[in-house]
């Protein structure tokens, strides 16, 4: 078996999968709570004047604070998404090759977690970060690891997954 198929001992990969998510959700959840000790009812901090800002927001709604106070939408859309994540990734292979989907995946997870984390436990996602000069809506750590990874999906799927590497997608016809 080439390096580049080879398998990796199962349980060990889960408990490295599992740990990851929870290492990224771990640093979500912080940032988060340094936000509310040190931002909340407080003025905007400014990191690069004109530029980037922390400022606290309880955001009600979805990224970018689209869709306020539909909660029970959230749990419900969330929660089946990560379904759907688990789901995909027990079919995909466990090989080097496919080393960045699984990546952007547990990347993926860890970012609807964190932010469903806050939908359960406060009705609503602190975010924090504000870039200035775009005037781009408050996001938090849990949007970037989202945002980053439906980037990154789309460019291993149109530059780097072949469409033979994506053959475990197909439905198996019955013998």
């Amino acid at each position: 078996m080439s390096s580049e198929q080879k398998k990796y001992s199962a349980p060990l990969l889960y408990a490295g999968m599992v740990l990851f998510v929870f290492a990224l959700v771990l640093i979500d959840q912080f940032t988060k709570h340094l936000a509310v000790i040190y931002l909340k009812n407080q003025p905007p901090a400014v990191l690069i004047p004109g530029i980037l800002q922390l400022q606290y927001l309880e955001n009600r709604g979805a990224a970018f604070s689209m869709l306020q106070n539909r909660q029970g939408f959230f749990y419900v859309l969330t929660t089946v998404f990560l379904i759907l994540i688990i789901l995909f990734m027990r079919k995909v292979p466990k090989t080097r090759r496919m080393r960045p989907l699984i990546l952007t995946l547990l990347v993926l997870a860890a970012g609807a977690c964190g932010n469903l984390i806050d939908r359960v436990v406060s009705k609503y996602v602190v975010d924090f970060i504000y870039f200035v000069v775009i005037d781009f809506p408050v996001f938090n750590v849990a949007d970037i690891y989202v945002t980053l990874s439906v980037i990154s999906l789309i460019i291993l799927i149109l530059f780097h997954y072949r469409d033979n590497d994506l053959d475990f997608l197909k439905k198996k016809k019955a013998a």
